[in-house]
């Protein structure tokens, strides 16, 4: 009768510290452990097995890949080569490094500096590439078919190669604690990087190989990335942010140096990161504000005293003088009652401007002040009498 065997990876510690398998004889309804060696131990050496290993079966890292390249050294003006030169279903490059016992301290600098160097490839360098591999492995195979044919059939002219970032794949029976830090560290960043641990075994003349994604943990890799992918939006629109409140701080400190020259308005009032400034108007609730934006630039109240109706009654009683009002003003308002919203506004904006734009800073700011000026003397006295309609 054959025996039925089961391979089991348990938690349980051998002797010397490492983590055991069982090997079960289900006729018998045995288990006996087989303990994890180390490469060296079982005289494994990285180019001639693991690399080999790997490049036949590339399955045992989660993915069909196709390998183009082993022991990869096209670049200028270094003799570094890579262990194993891929691309994804997606038509990423992967650079995968191998390492047997230990990965060493350096790994990770290793694989970030081939990555930099394959970004510039392009699409006929890659399938130059794939081909010298061919001809010195393979009798008469061509790398655009096979290419075509890895990409299911689709078109070698219209295969995306290389035109989204590169992938770092790191191979080890340890990691470093400094490894694994920096690999941490890198896909907060938003770098497309994994490891795999690999655990070699005896069971009497054969070798058991335990391959293991341990950096994302494949259960949450996808988690992992969308917060990466959150974590580093969210860095890029602090910096952003930052960019925009420099400019608007510096934009409203020339304006504000032009407009007190003219008026005592806003003297009071300092540079803000906000998108506008506001002044008061006389009625608590109704300030009267510059506002910039990347399309324009306004100088408007915004009618917010109180409760929805309230602000309704006071706009509604300034609108029954608005041609008295734009009178005083010089043009027509944009009355926005707002219906909808608790609020109404009442503004006048120049269009097609913006404040990011240095060069036109000098015409934002003389209309601007201009604008507040006339909008001020416009509106003042009726804001105030409307308030006091509405009690």
């Amino acid at each position: 009768m054959e025996k039925e065997l089961l391979i089991i990876e348990g938690g349980k510690l051998n002797r010397d510290g490492g983590i055991s398998m069982f090997v079960v004889d289900r006729n018998l309804n045995k288990m006996d452990r087989i303990d994890k060696k180390t490469f060296k131990e079982l005289d494994i050496r990285e180019r001639d097995h693991l690399q080999e290993w790997i490049a036949d079966n590339t399955d045992c890292l989660g993915e069909e890949l196709l390998i183009i390249q082993k022991e990869f050294d096209g670049f200028d003006d270094t003799r570094e080569r890579l262990d194993l030169l891929g691309l994804d279903q997606g038509g990423n490059l992967v650079i995968i490094e191998n390492k047997l016992d230990d990965s060493g301290r350096d790994v990770t600098w290793q694989a970030l500096k081939y990555a930099s160097y394959c970004q510039t490839l392009t699409k006929d360098q890659i399938k130059e590439i794939y081909q010298s591999y061919l001809d010195r492995n393979f009798k008469e195979a061509n790398a655009e078919e096979l290419i075509e044919e890895f990409f299911n059939g689709q078109p070698f002219q219209e295969i995306p190669l290389n035109e989204n970032d590169q992938r770092i794949i790191l191979v080890s029976g340890e990691f470093r604690k400094e490894v694994t830090s920096t690999v941490l560290w890198l896909l907060d960043r938003g770098i497309k990087i994994q490891c795999f641990k690999v655990s070699p075994y005896k069971f009497k003349d054969s070798i058991l190989l335990d391959i293991e994604q341990i950096i994302p943990i494949k259960e949450a890799e996808e988690f992992i990335i969308k917060m990466a992918d959150k974590t580093r939006e969210v860095k890029e629109n602090k910096q952003q942010n930052q960019v925009r409140f420099q400019i608007r701080r510096a934009f409203w400190g020339k304006l504000l140096g032009t407009f007190n020259q003219h008026s005592t308005q806003f003297q009071n009032v300092n540079p803000t990161d906000d998108h506008w400034l506001s002044s008061g108007s006389g009625v608590s609730g109704a300030p009267f504000s510059f506002v910039i934006t990347r399309n324009y630039a306004s100088v408007e109240t915004l009618i917010n005293v109180g409760h929805q109706n309230e602000n309704k009654r006071i706009f509604d009683n300034l609108y029954k003088n608005k041609e008295k009002i734009e009178s005083v003003f010089g043009a027509p308002l944009d009355w926005q009652r707002l219906n909808n919203k608790k609020s109404s506004r009442i503004a006048y904006k120049l269009r097609d401007v913006n404040y990011f734009n240095e060069d036109e800073w000098d015409k934002i700011i003389g209309f601007l002040c201009k604008t507040m000026i006339k909008f001020e003397k416009a509106l003042k006295g009726p804001l105030k009498n409307a308030t006091q309609l509405s009690d």
